[in-house]
């Protein structure tokens, strides 16, 4: 029985479930160091204020479901889920000062680790939301991502991260680049959050009934590691094999598109971007190769991220965020889900990437994703 059920048929408590999630949470997070706060206190007032609804005959579809959000400044966000009954119980970490590279974060006992390997970080900038969910610390966190930041960690934690269409909903970035996202433990968990944040979704996505979907290895430009593409790959194949989609892997339907970090940079003011119409003119060339591909397939497979998680002392020269940072240009909605191990023993993430609006059919085949590739959590997950 999962959290918010059992919460909504009277089961057990929220408070109950919020003193577990924070006994976890202080166990557990000594060692992680996957918050920056943790509001002990407040959670506890917010999971009787869950029950005082349920008491009053409410039904709230996501009640007492512990959450972390994002950074101390997560909660400006998280009213929608607030009013679905979701309990806060903690910012969790972000990368700290002092440092040009995000993929990491400093929580309050230092940096923040990798649940799968200590001495390799989680990814960022959702670091601290990525290593409490892959943790099993809480169920959801939430994150957001203008290059990568929720779908990166997710892919190096073991978990599902997924990006919402640009513009879709109200953001402080005045690039467009940066849009909400979530990482959770399980799909159904994604698609419970998502009917909530946008109101109009289904709680059970469903989508087309063999969608046709493009494998790419490399988007035309980028070099991944070998040993993290062929997990990716053949995650891919699994899903073809098992019927979840048609993939199309013939040579003329490759993805051909230009290097977008000229133009993500450029947008963020870097001195190493382009004049701005060059950055124009990239951007719109990956725009009409992105229309074309979706006209004709119903999603984009690759890898998530290029390489494996580094370690504590920074990713070198190479960006991490080689196969996401086009489609925050590009607008797509895409996800991550778990694909595999690699080598090193550490998660290797799947990337799905679908036409601008349409996170419910991507939910959907994720969904259908995880039946194939999972389990991927422990029996002793998390469940919301």
């Amino acid at each position: 029985m999962t959290i918010a059920s059992a919460v909504r048929a009277g089961a057990v408590r929220a408070v109950d479930v919020i003193a577990d999630a924070l006994d976890r949470i202080e166990r557990a997070d000594p060692a992680l160091s996957a918050f920056a706060e943790v509001w002990d206190e407040r959670a506890r007032a917010w999971a009787r204020e869950v029950d005082a609804r349920m008491d009053a005959g409410e039904r709230p579809p996501l009640a007492g479901v512990p959450i972390g959000v994002k950074g101390r400044r997560g909660l400006r966000t998280a009213a929608p889920l607030l009013a679905a009954g979701c309990v806060p119980v903690g910012a969790t970490s972000v990368p700290g000062p002092g440092t040009p590279w995000q993929t990491w974060g400093e929580g309050r006992y230092g940096r923040t680790v990798n649940p799968w390997r200590p001495d390799r970080t989680p990814g960022g900038s959702s670091a601290g939301s990525a290593a409490a969910v892959g943790a099993g610390l809480v169920p959801l966190a939430t994150g957001n991502d203008g290059a990568g930041s929720v779908r990166i960690p997710a892919a190096w934690c073991g978990v599902v991260g997924l990006k919402a269409t640009n513009g879709r909903f109200p953001t402080r970035d005045s690039t467009g680049l940066m849009a909400p996202g979530v990482l959770t433990r399980r799909v159904a968990d994604a698609a419970a959050y998502w009917a909530v944040v946008s109101g109009d979704a289904p709680s059970r996505p469903h989508g087309p009934p063999l969608p046709a979907a493009l494998w790419s290895p490399d988007l035309g430009f980028a070099s991944p590691d070998p040993e993290v593409v062929a997990v990716a790959h053949a995650a891919a194949v699994r899903l073809r094999e098992a019927g979840v989609v048609r993939l199309l892997l013939d040579a003329r339907d490759g993805v051909r598109l230009d290097d977008p970090a000229p133009a993500w940079l450029a947008l963020r003011g870097s001195e190493a971007g382009p004049s701005p119409e060059a950055a124009r003119r990239l951007r719109a060339g990956n725009d009409r190769r992105l229309a074309a591909l979706f006209r004709r397939t119903h999603l984009l497979l690759t890898p998530t991220a290029p390489t494996p998680p580094h370690g504590h002392q920074g990713p070198g020269e190479r960006y991490s965020t080689a196969l996401t940072w086009a489609f925050n240009l590009s607008g797509h909605p895409a996800i991550s889900i778990p694909a595999g191990f690699g080598p090193d023993g550490c998660p290797v993430g799947l990337q799905l990437v679908a036409a601008h609006g349409q996170e419910t059919a991507l939910l959907a085949v994720a969904e259908a994703a995880e039946g194939t590739l999972g389990p991927w959590t422990p029996a002793t997950c998390v469940r919301i």
